[in-house]
């Protein structure tokens, strides 16, 4: 499922609005994550989100795959920034921001409907002269 959604973002790309690169393993090929960027090109500025299998949780991934994706949003698409917003609820997604070294910008109260309950959502950002060191993302 994870893959067929992946292969239907092609027309994005073409059209300039994101990119969405899939992460897989080394050995075999399984996909353990997807990363993507929805871009608003007037504004040079782009929003990280990131999915990652359950069985691969906290072993770096999403850091890992989300470094390579603001590194090619900074230097080939040349956006000045990168948000990233995670629910209240999932720190570990927070700590994964932090790791690339954005900065926590603010709570947006309530600001999705979820399954019945509404939702705060974190949100955090990063601009390309805050990088402390480029080659780090790459």
């Amino acid at each position: 499922m994870a893959a067929e959604w992946i292969d239907s973002q092609a027309p994005k790309w073409e059209k300039g609005e994101g990119a969405v690169f899939a992460a897989v393993m080394r050995d075999g090929g399984e996909l353990v994550a997807a990363v993507g960027i929805e871009l608003e090109p007037p504004h040079r500025r782009g929003e990280l989100g990131y999915w990652v299998a359950r069985p691969h949780w906290g072993r770096g991934y999403a850091t890992e795959a989300s470094r390579a994706v603001v590194a090619f949003g900074f230097a080939e698409l040349e956006l000045n920034r990168v948000v990233a917003r995670h629910y209240s609820r999932n720190p570990s997604s927070g700590a994964v921001m932090r790791k690339l070294g954005m900065t926590w910008e603010g709570r947006l109260r309530q600001h999705i409907y979820k399954w019945g309950t509404f939702e705060d959502l974190e949100i955090y950002a990063i601009l390309k002269d805050e990088l402390r060191d480029p080659t780090a993302l790459s």
